[in-house]
């Protein structure tokens, strides 16, 4: 995998376009919702070089194919390729693609089910877009069709309403599965929305495609700020889904959900996808993952070394990444002095991110604070609960989207020591304002 990567000179201005056309009418706008420096959003949009993760990042925000707008050629291609001979055939595609077993081959194993609804759930940056994409390259080797579609595509208009929502769902499978667009046919506005899709699904796409098809959603949590898309869509999905029990045609649906959290939305769970299917959680990478992919990276972690790191941050897939590229880029740091410059130069742009979020939500500020203060008060008092902590639902979830928190049962806990680091004086802060 490259340590980064520019767009290519012929794409800038369709990079430039796509900002606006996501409803961002500044950069700052778009710099502050990914939690990156504006200076590095300035330099992916005019084509200099970019670390790899906000690349990807970016571009799958703005729902840009990087395979296509990214200058591959202009990188060290040196380095490129002997990352890729030393991988197996069939992980080249993602070289930096590192397998928690057993999810894939439960992934696996569930989607050949006929009929079937997967479900990934993981805070944002765990590499649930990383798995989808692999997914899709497992079944398109297999013969299955297969859709992608991050619903962060959508625009402001596409959401405006359901029947513009659905047609641009849609359009963007029949074209996603090369087939010629027939809404005008089928679409029915009289016999009903939600009719009209299931209609276009039923009788002209699973008609048409002979093999099973895999329709992978990510991102779905994007719609939950949406409920007059939400409560339709969900419910179509719920429909199809039940339909495949009993309907052969329907049994070739194979459907992949992506979400960050059981967000708090007024759903009725009867008519929602979400309590039904097989659920799939990301776990952190663990001790042997972390030292695979640093191998990967030519770099000789001894587990001493990984174990001071995962202290700090856990097995977080996207932060043991930032620490490899930090170390790849400063090849002369020694380890320890690694660590110490997490907080201030590896994670700056992460943690600035969280703390952006927090100056615009007191609220979410205070709730996090509370969870550290009892974190660090059952620590000193050799105490394992947090079950006194009980924050709203809605920051429970928002705080759990984030990666900020882990629950297990009743106990809530600040995710890694790096955030307890981090947020103790700030959180603080909003909590003796509070009160």
């Amino acid at each position: 995998m490259p340590r980064s990567l520019r767009v290519a000179p012929q794409y800038i201005e369709q990079v430039k376009l796509a900002v606006r056309r996501n409803g961002y009418p500044r950069q700052k706008d778009l710099a502050e919702e990914l939690g990156i420096a504006l200076a590095t959003l300035s330099n992916f949009l005019n084509g200099r070089p970019v670390d790899y993760l906000n690349f990807d990042e970016i571009c799958h925000k703005l729902g840009l194919n990087i395979e296509e707008i990214a200058d591959f050629e202009d990188n060290d291609q040196s380095s490129h390729t002997s990352n890729i001979e030393n991988l197996p055939e069939d992980e080249v595609e993602f070289p930096n693609y590192i397998e928690r077993p057993p999810i894939e081959n439960n992934c696996y194993k569930n989607i050949t089910q006929p009929g079937s609804l997967l479900r990934i759930k993981a805070p944002k940056r765990m590499g649930k877009t990383l798995l989808i994409k692999n997914i899709i390259n497992y079944f398109k080797k297999l013969k299955y069709k297969t859709v992608g579609i991050t619903m962060h595509i959508a625009d402001r208009k596409n959401l405006s309403n359901i029947n513009l929502f659905l047609q641009w769902f849609c359009n963007i499978v029949c074209k996603e599965l090369e087939l010629e667009d027939k809404l005008d046919k089928y679409w029915n506005e009289d016999c009903g929305i939600n009719y009209s899709c299931n209609i276009y699904f039923e009788e002209y796409l699973l008609t048409k495609i002979n093999s099973s098809i895999v329709l992978a959603l990510d991102d779905v949590d994007v719609l939950f700020s949406y409920p007059h898309i939400a409560e339709d869509f969900f419910t179509l999905l719920r429909v199809w889904n039940e339909e495949a029990k009993s309907r052969k045609i329907w049994k070739k649906l194979r459907l992949v959900l992506a979400y960050s959290t059981d967000k708090y939305i007024q759903l009725d769970l009867n008519h929602s996808p979400f309590p039904i299917g097989i659920r799939i959680e990301l776990r952190d990478f663990n001790q042997a993952e972390v030292k695979d992919l640093a191998k990967r990276h030519k770099l000789d972690w001894d587990d001493v070394e990984i174990e001071k790191l995962m202290k700090l941050v856990g097995g977080h897939p996207y932060l043991v990444q930032q620490a490899i590229t930090y170390c790849l880029n400063h090849n002369k740091i020694n380890f320890d002095e690694l660590l110490e410059t997490a907080s201030k130069e590896i994670y700056q742009e992460h943690l600035q991110r969280y703390s952006l979020i927090f100056e615009k939500n007191s609220n979410l500020a205070n709730a996090m604070g509370h969870v550290i203060k009892a974190y660090n008060n059952n620590s000193n008092s050799n105490s394992n609960s947090n079950s006194n902590i009980k924050p709203s639902p809605e920051n429970r979830f928002e705080l759990e989207s984030l990666g900020l928190i882990k629950i297990e049962g009743n106990n809530i806990q600040p995710r890694y020591k790096l955030y307890v680091d981090y947020f103790h004086y700030l959180c603080s802060n909003f909590i003796d304002n509070k009160n």
